[in-house]
């Protein structure tokens, strides 16, 4: 089994991602295997990584070939590419409804079981959208390799695109060595200052980073902004909290003060760290706060640098764009010599006596807000999906902070219950941790809900990528159109009329997808 703190399995579709995709195949002689690919799979079996496939083969329900033919086929494809260490075959046809047949996740939750890990811990690398969404449902990673009959709608919407199954291969080990320190500690760190200063999302996805801190470090001392404060109460690993608003990251900035920055450096010297790490996200700047850490005498100080950081940074650290948050705060903390406690994961995660009771009964939670506009689903779509969750047949409340009490007692008005304003986060989470799933934009409490385990319909804004803003290792759909022109804008407002990424979802789907991650029982 694989030592990375990321992955133990890669899963792998047939036809077009190993071999060429040959409609019904059935004789051995026809097997064709892609450039690259069986090097790159003895790649990942030099890493300690397990091989599974994970294959729909609808040609056994129509009779196109028999088990037998099918089986010699494999047979040959291991001839020629190596042996696998499990093999999923969904024998039926779209009109079973099977819960093995691809894009659900029965496949990749059997494969992880064969393999004796978690899907949350296996990568799944397919040609079509059917194979990521199948990874995703299940809490695993999907990586999409086009090909020509690959839809350009599927690789919009894929969190992870690779040229070709090499390419992939590349991108997995980079990965999963990016979170293994170049230099381990040898001692426990002293007092450590880590920094998260954004809204409670972004505290939220931090949140395995600064467990790596603490593990290794007798002291941890976070400072995060007002928006996140909430959040990072909530967190594992943290000391001792310092709640400061940074005007270079704040959304809503207000001008910068002499006196109040004369203020922080002042308390950030009371720290009396022996060093520093900044988190960042990836349109962010660390460099102002690493000055003030200087002038007060911080020796050490660790953080993602694109620009030149002069003697401002003693470990300045880069990551490719597109990496998840997560994994690029861990990188980070990695970089700086810190990593997870063996028996830790790279998922989010709350103090365990941080979620409050839940009133039990069975329901699925609809949260409508979103901190920034541009990412909410316009809220008659809302409502329109809570209707239709009601029709279903689910119990459906609607959650919101206290400045949303108007919004959802109208998206509640469809048919469900009203609970806008009546908690704070801690009593959210509690909410969330109960529901069968949660239906929510790009937005806090979607990553309150990975931090509790509980499935995500995301009906995500393209504003910013699905690969590095997505529910992290938690099993969710995507919703929404990921070829909108908004794409990549980091807009704040919605620049496109009528918002139509979000205002095109179907409530329909809506009610697929939820079916899809929480299964009725039985």
């Amino acid at each position: 089994m694989s030592t990375s703190p990321l992955y133990d399995a890669v899963l792998l579709d047939r036809d077009g991602t190993l071999v060429e995709d040959v409609p019904y195949n059935g004789d051995p002689e026809k097997v064709r295997p892609l450039p690259g690919v069986r090097e790159a799979l003895d790649r990942l079996r030099a890493a300690g990584l397990r091989l599974g496939v994970v294959t729909n083969q609808s040609g056994l329900a129509r009779g196109y070939f028999t088990a037998a033919q099918m089986h010699a086929v494999h047979a040959r494809i291991e001839e020629l590419l190596g042996p696998f260490d499990d093999w999923q075959v969904c024998p039926h046809d779209d009109e079973d409804r099977c819960p093995c047949r691809k894009p659900a996740p029965g496949m990749v939750h059997a494969a992880a079981r064969a393999l004796g890990t978690d899907p949350r811990r296996c990568v799944l690398v397919g040609d079509i959208g059917r194979d990521v969404t199948a990874a995703l449902a299940a809490g695993a990673t999907g990586m999409l390799v086009p090909t020509p009959v690959t839809r350009p709608e599927e690789v919009a919407a894929a969190p992870h695109v690779a040229r070709d199954l090499p390419a992939a291969v590349t991108e997995i080990l980079r990965r999963q060595n990016a979170l293994r320190p170049t230099t381990p500690r040898r001692d426990r760190a002293g007092t450590v200052l880590v920094v998260r200063s954004d809204s409670a999302g972004d505290v939220l996805v931090t949140g395995p980073a600064i467990r790596a801190v603490a593990a290794g470090a007798r002291k941890v001392v976070l400072l995060c902004g007002p928006r996140g404060r909430a959040a990072a109460d909530l967190l594992p690993g943290v000391d001792e909290l310092i709640e400061w608003r940074l005007p270079w990251i704040d959304g809503d900035p207000q001008p910068v003060d002499p006196d109040d920055m004369g203020r922080l450096t002042d308390r950030l010297t009371r720290v009396g760290a022996d060093e520093a790490i900044i988190f960042t996200s990836f349109h962010q700047s660390a460099l102002p706060l690493a000055l003030l850490l200087r002038i007060a005498g911080v020796p050490r100080i660790s953080a993602v640098s694109d620009d030149y950081p002069g003697s401002l940074l003693d470990v300045r650290h880069r990551v490719p764009v597109g990496v998840p948050e997560p994994e690029r705060a861990l990188s980070l903390a990695a970089a700086a010599g810190f990593t997870l406690a063996d028996h830790d994961q790279p998922v989010l995660r709350l103090r365990d006596d941080a979620v409050t009771d839940t009133d039990g009964g069975d329901y699925v939670v609809v949260h409508p807000g979103a901190s920034v506009p541009a990412r909410a689903c316009p809220p008659q779509r809302c409502a329109d999906i809570v209707a239709a969750l009601t029709a279903a047949g689910h119990r459906v409340l609607v959650t919101g902070g206290p400045g949303e009490r108007e919004l959802t007692a109208r998206v509640a008005a469809a048919g469900g219950e009203d609970l806008g304003g009546r908690t704070d986060l801690a009593g959210l989470a509690g909410i969330i941790a109960g529901a069968r799933c949660l239906v929510v934009g790009n937005t806090g409490p979607a990553h309150l809900a990975a931090a509790v385990g509980t499935p995500v319909v995301s009906l995500f804004a393209p504003t910013v990528p699905y690969g590095q803003w997505g529910p992290y290792r938690v099993p969710a759909v995507r919703l929404g159109d990921a070829g909108a022109p908004c794409r990549d804008t980091r807009a704040a407002r919605c620049p496109v009329p009528d918002h139509p990424c979000l205002a095109g979802v179907d409530p329909a789907q809506v009610v697929d997808a939820v079916r899809l991650l929480a299964p009725p029982p039985g």
